[in-house]
């Protein structure tokens, strides 16, 4: 569990609330208009109505307490910048702002942001890798080489176990868990026996995942 400042109730911020909510964070809300941050009011820690463009206002707030500072945002670029700036001139430990143009992450990052996440080319970017290679189901970027990906079984490893298929050392690729449907097993034993209807959550360089989804083609 984190202790979590989310500034800024837009689209992007209200879904990124309220999964932090849902995953046991302490979260506190503040955003300009009372209208956006009301829904809240039953579930986050705390909820503040309040400019945060004002250094007095992130002030009262605490900011060295948080382990996370999302500023999120989005339609007004001077005050993401400002209020990012803010936020490590007052001691916050990680910053991580919401840009919507290139050109915004640079300036974020030389203005104190710890990280900047584009959402819509973070989004268009996965969804161009997905739907651009066969037998891919879903993958989450770690680096530019590597990648964790989720894919169906080579009929010709069905039966058999890890072990006899020789996977690490065939296909330089690491298995993390195996998933049926909703259901997902970790780090499966050497001795685990691939079954139909598996699906592998795979790490591993680009490159070579790009091989094994050719091989099961």
């Amino acid at each position: 569990m984190k202790s979590i400042l989310v500034i800024g109730i837009g689209r992007f911020g209200r879904h990124l609330s309220h999964r932090l909510i849902e995953l046991g964070n302490e979260v506190m809300i503040v955003d300009k208009d009372e209208e956006n941050v009301r829904e809240f009011l039953p579930y986050a820690t705390s909820v503040q109505i309040g400019d945060c463009t004002k250094e007095e206002v992130l002030h009262s707030l605490g900011i060295g307490n948080f382990d996370i500072c999302f500023v999120c945002v989005g339609t007004n670029f001077q005050s993401s910048l400002e209020i990012t700036s803010l936020l490590k001139d007052l001691g916050a430990k990680r910053v991580i702002s919401k840009a919507s143009r290139d050109i915004h992450v640079k300036f974020l990052l030389r203005n104190g942001a710890d990280e900047v996440i584009d959402p819509e080319r973070d989004i268009a970017e996965k969804l161009a890798v997905r739907y651009s290679a066969n037998n891919l189901f879903d993958y989450i970027e770690l680096t530019k080489d590597v990648s964790i990906y989720e894919i169906p079984l080579a009929d010709s490893w069905i039966g058999k176990s890890i072990k006899e298929v020789n996977f690490r050392v065939r296909y330089h690729v690491s298995i993390l868990a195996t998933k049926v449907g909703d259901n997902v097993t970790p780090m499966p034993s050497a001795d685990h026996i691939f079954k139909e209807e598996e699906h592998l959550m795979v790490m591993g360089h680009h490159s070579d995942v790009e091989k094994i989804l050719k091989l099961i083609s």
